[in-house]
């Protein structure tokens, strides 16, 4: 059995921790001056610098020897085959067969996928192209305008993340709005600046059966359905994205409206998916392909390189190394790029959601710490914000730095701005700034490490290049720790116990805790009263409508 904290690499790593503890990476520059073209990595349009890291030649070797010892390659293949590695779920993960660009046939339980994903690919470029056109129509007959995906976590982040990134490419007549949260605030706000006539709407849910996309997609519907004559044809206007299709045509979408994906495609990795029908819809069929082929080239790469070449591999030892061995809680993504300034949020589901696990593959509790709080926000804002903290504080962060090189031809100013601002963090965060070596209030001590990724441009290639490196690189780590990165019953317990309570609120049960009765029954007593206030309401202006109208036909 597999048991990394007792594995020999593993202690190695324990002593590597003691003896480096006090190195400074800038001397490990003095002590190497190519140690910036050892560890830095060029894989088409990405670059990554990983030289400024706490890690000597001798860390990295043996980070190299723990992944060699460790299931990864195996697992890798696994996952490329479409075995079964989501073992709690009983479901192989094969997100990358979404993004296939080459003959190779992918088989699942004895049959090869990837005649079923071209021809949803070839659906998706039908329906889109349609729909960019002008040939699809709404029910007045007037184009397309308004683009609204109603979807929650991977069915919002992805598409939502991808459309704000790329919005270069965008459609030069149609708007995308994304609607995730529950919160009736939020597609109100949405809704009000719209025009029925013109508006699509995508309900992305893989089971149909989401309290939070369900109930937004229910009141999108009814919106419809009140601000347009009651005869009016909806099949038009809504599209579906799910796994469930009978759940779809029940809820009033026609067969023929309903882009399929598998069970094998997990929320947060199924942008690749008929769940990017937005980005395809918003920068068009041929970039979004472009979008997988740049996914693909991070694909071959990661199953073809040596793992120290390997920059998924490079990326996930790295933080192995600080989560496990130098005690970093976070990991903090910091893009030097407003197009990219949903990723943070990306990347932490993509990460937290795969790798916020407690128990190993074979059921024990796992004795290491596992993945790390990931968070971030643009660079400039955030060097305003909360990189005082990184600078000085005594928290130890990590950070991935991400830019692109290329710039819009009347803001360069503002671009070389923005880069140079960029290399300054990164190399105050290593050399910090003190005085005879004494450290007083204005000190930064420096030795703060990151990675910095560069993108010749943002183009949905390179886009698609990069989040495939970070899909890779969890996976890593999570074949090291030795955990299922592909399910996810923590949120699978929170939706369970929304539904109980919903359907329990008006019972003083037992069932609960005495703080979520409390709770319950002051949600209840609110939610009455706003009932019977409203009730009232109507009636007052049913009797004020009465009258004026007994009074009109008096007249």
């Amino acid at each position: 059995m597999y048991q990394l904290s007792s594995s020999v690499t593993w202690k190695k790593l324990q002593t590597l921790a003691e003896k480096t503890q006090d190195d400074r990476i800038a001397d490990y520059f003095r002590e190497d001056p190519e140690r910036f073209d050892k560890m830095s990595l060029r894989l088409g349009e990405l670059f990554l610098d990983f030289s400024k890291n706490k890690v000597s030649d001798e860390v990295l070797k043996a980070l190299i020897a723990l992944a060699e010892h460790s299931p990864l390659r195996q697992r890798r293949a696994q996952m490329f085959s479409g075995d079964i590695i989501n073992t709690t779920e009983n479901r192989p993960v094969l997100h990358t067969a979404l993004r296939n660009r080459g003959d190779e046939p992918v088989v699942v339980n004895g049959k090869d996928v990837m005649p079923d994903i071209q021809a949803g690919l070839k659906k998706l470029e039908a329906f889109s192209k349609k729909v960019r056109s002008g040939e699809w129509k709404g029910f007045s007959g007037k184009r397309v305008r308004d683009v609204v995906n109603i979807g929650i976590g991977g069915s919002d982040l992805g598409p939502n993340m991808v459309c704000r990134a790329l919005l270069n490419y965008n459609h030069p007549e149609m708007k995308f709005h994304f609607i995730s949260n529950v919160d009736g605030q939020h597609i109100k706000k949405v809704l009000s600046g719209l025009n029925p006539e013109t508006t699509l709407f995508i309900v992305s849910t893989k089971t149909f059966s989401t309290q939070e996309t369900l109930l937004n997609a229910k009141t999108a519907r009814r919106w419809f359905l009140e601000n347009t004559s009651a005869q009016t044809d909806m099949t038009q206007h809504f599209i579906a994205v799910s796994t469930n299709q009978a759940a779809a045509m029940e809820f009033g979408i026609k067969r023929e409206n309903i882009f399929e994906f598998w069970a094998w495609v997990g929320g947060r990795y199924s942008l690749w998916s008929s769940i990017g029908l937005p980005i395809a819809l918003s920068i068009g069929y041929d970039r979004f392909i472009e979008l997988l082929e740049g996914a693909y080239e991070m694909d071959r790469h990661f199953m073809e390189a040596p793992l120290d070449q390997n920059m998924p591999v490079l990326l996930a030892l790295i933080g192995i190394w600080y989560i496990n061995f130098l005690d970093a809680e976070t990991q903090a993504i910091i893009p030097y790029d407003q197009a990219l300034h949903q990723l943070p949020a990306f990347l932490q589901q993509l990460d937290m959601e795969s790798n916020g696990k407690s128990v190993d593959l074979d059921g024990h509790p796992v004795d290491y710490a596992t993945g790390p709080i990931v968070w971030g926000q643009t660079g400039s804002n955030g060097q305003h914000a909360f990189f005082q903290l990184l600078h000085q504080g005594t928290r130890f962060v990590p950070i991935d730095f991400i830019a692109s090189l290329e710039s819009d031809e009347k803001t360069q100013e503002h671009h070389f701005a923005l880069l140079t601002n960029m290399l300054a963090q990164a190399n105050a965060f290593m050399n910090g700034d003190q005085k005879d070596g004494m450290l007083d209030y204005a000190s930064c001590p420096g030795n703060r490490p990151s990675n910095i990724l560069l993108m010749d441009q943002l183009s949905p290639r390179n886009l698609g290049a990069l989040i495939a490196l970070y899909e890779h690189k969890v996976f890593v780590q999570g074949a090291i720790w030795n955990i299922n990165s592909f399910d996810q019953w923590g949120v699978q317990l929170g939706k369970r116990l929304a539904t109980e309570i919903s359907r329990n609120i008006e019972l003083k049960s037992s069932e609960y805790d005495p703080s979520t009765q409390g709770l319950m029954e002051i949600v209840r007593q609110k939610m009455q009263t706003q009932h019977k206030e409203s009730n009232a309401g109507n009636s007052s202006s049913s009797a004020a409508a009465s009258k004026k109208t007994t009074k009109a036909a008096k007249a």
